[in-house]
């Protein structure tokens, strides 16, 4: 899909992917641009991340698990998983979603899972990740706050108004 998508699209919109998945998905980027007889970085590689700013990981893995456990359920996005590199929590999640225990099926995003998928942590390492991102290809950033309250939305974005934060 990322592929087809560089090939016939001006962009790509990437969302709730592990880290370690990046290069994989610029290789598709790359493959599709080629197809179409375009320079790759004329793709708009697009990300939307899931963000939250806070000092307490705990509270945002579990933010996390309980919003996207049943998303990464879905076909579609846990074949995405196990392509991307993570088929033992993908064929976990799916057995997990068909036994109806929500148990298992969360507990498969681990708390190492969860930080190669989502951006978590104070200021400092959440600016950090998104400049990992884009050091890695991504040339559009959306940030969208995982958040319990109204605090944690606006800590989120406070940590990357034009003042706290530029890229390199």
């Amino acid at each position: 899909m990322i592929e087809m998508a560089a090939e016939v699209g001006d962009g790509v919109i990437f969302n709730l992917w592990p880290k370690g998945a990046l290069p994989k998905m610029i290789d598709a980027v790359k493959a599709g641009a080629e197809k179409a007889g375009k320079s790759w970085e004329d793709v708009e590689v697009v990300n939307r991340a899931m963000v939250l700013c806070t000092d307490d990981k705990a509270y945002g893995r579990n933010l996390f698990r309980a919003a996207f456990a049943p998303y990464y359920a879905t076909p579609v996005y846990n074949k995405f998983l196990s392509w991307a590199g993570y088929q033992d929590a993908a064929n976990t999640i799916a057995a997990g979603w068909a036994e109806k225990d929500r148990a298992k099926t969360s507990g498969a995003l681990t708390d190492e899972l969860i930080d190669e998928i989502a951006i978590i942590g104070n200021e400092e390492e959440i600016r950090a990740r998104v400049q990992e991102d884009s050091d890695g290809g991504v040339h559009t950033h959306i940030i969208a706050p995982l958040a319990g309250n109204a605090e944690d939305v606006e800590r989120t974005f406070n940590a990357f108004t034009g003042d706290k934060f530029s890229f390199r």
